[in-house]
This record gives structure tokens, sequence and C-alpha cells, in this order.
């Protein structure tokens, strides 16, 4: 598995491209950027001729879905996003990006996940797990095979997602991490949705909002 990470947007969104290095068959998680950025992960994407099948939204929020549309208008990318956060795709108000005075909108999904799903990009098999709190459509996607889950804003290292906007829960954060994340073996990387990689083995002994688990 091959995996490009890039810092983009006023935010520092974690953008992933996770290629399958047989086929260079590839998808995006979480193309949050501005104009300029998006020629960077574009410039990534042919200079490995990789072919893009999807674009994974992790959340609806707007510094991980604001690059959806130039994605797909030069890749024909699929938008990929879990059914309880769809609508925030196409609502300014919903994906909080008029909280700072913008309008962003994607195009409407092409495709809902829902919990248990199964993503294949060539040899890759990506798994869904629904892990709400920080929006209801939290997801995470993890990679048995390559031992790496991307957590989006739901786990980050020593930290987890804010949970102060409307939609979120507290309460079922932590319950997603618990009953969700921290199952994952110990030496599985977690590619979170802002700051460094950690791991699973980490988070669970160390992480200060998870207590002893």
């Amino acid at each position: 598995m091959l995996i490009i990470f890039l810092a983009v947007g006023p935010l520092l969104t974690n953008c992933y491209i996770v290629a399958c290095e047989e086929t260079l068959e590839a998808l995006i998680i979480d193309p949050g950027f501005s104009k300029h950025e998006s020629s960077s992960i574009l410039k990534e994407i042919e200079k490995r001729k990789l072919h893009i099948k999807y674009v994974v939204n992790t959340h609806g929020h707007a510094d991980h879905i604001s690059g959806n549309a130039d994605i797909k208008k030069i890749t024909k990318a699929m938008i990929m996003i879990h059914e309880n956060d769809a609508g925030m795709l196409t609502n300014p108000r919903e994906n909080l990006s008029l909280m700072f005075g913008l309008s962003i909108a994607s195009p409407p999904p092409d495709h809902i996940l829902k919990d248990g799903d199964r993503i294949r990009v060539g040899s890759l098999d990506i798994e869904v797990l629904h892990t709400p709190g920080h929006t209801p459509g939290s997801i995470s996607l993890y990679c048995r095979g390559e031992n790496a889950v991307f957590t989006g804003d739901t786990l980050f290292a020593g930290s987890v997602g804010r949970t102060d906007f409307p939609g979120s829960s507290y309460e079922m954060l932590i319950s997603s991490i618990k009953g969700k994340l921290l199952k994952l073996p110990d030496e599985t990387v977690v590619y979170p949705g802002h700051g460094e990689k950690t791991s699973v083995g980490r988070e669970r002994r160390w992480n200060p909002f998870l207590g002893r688990f």
C-alpha cells in the first residue's frame, strides 16, 4: 500500500492518497484544500500515474470536503460518505463553512456508505467503521491487511475529536473509539484527520481522554 500524505487548507487537514502499488488504483481521503493546493494533489496523481476511483470523506465538515468538486471534475472519481453526513456535502450551514464566512458545497455523493461496507482499491480491502460522535456520520477506514486505520476527526495522537458542534456527542465519540478503534490490534497505525500519525496501542495506553482501557 502506498500512502501519500498532504496537510492542506487553513486548518491543515490531513489528506491521504491511498493506492494499490500493483494496479495503481487509488482513493483520496478528505481532500479539504484550497484551489492552490488542489494542484499539488493532482501533480502527485499524475506523477505516479494513479487511477483515482473514489473520494472518501470521513465526515461532512467543510475542511474535509472542500476539494471534492475539483477532484471529481478531473478524475471522475465517485464521492463516498456515510449516509448520516450525506446532506452536509451540499449544505454550507450544515458543513459549517458559513461559520467561517464561506459557502462551500460539494457535489452530492455518488455512493452512500454504511458500517461494515468494503471498499476495494486494487488488492486493498478497506472496511468502513461507523464511528459517530464528532459528527453523526463520521467513519474510520480500516485496512486490516496493511495494519492501518484512517480515523478522520474521531481519534488523534493524544486527543480526540471536538464535540461542541451541532450533531456532535462526546459520549458517542468515546463509545465509538472504545467500541471500534481500540479493539483493533495495538500495532495498527492510526492516520488521523489532523496532526501526526500514532498507533492504537499508544492511544490505548497514553491518550488522556480514554482512561485505562
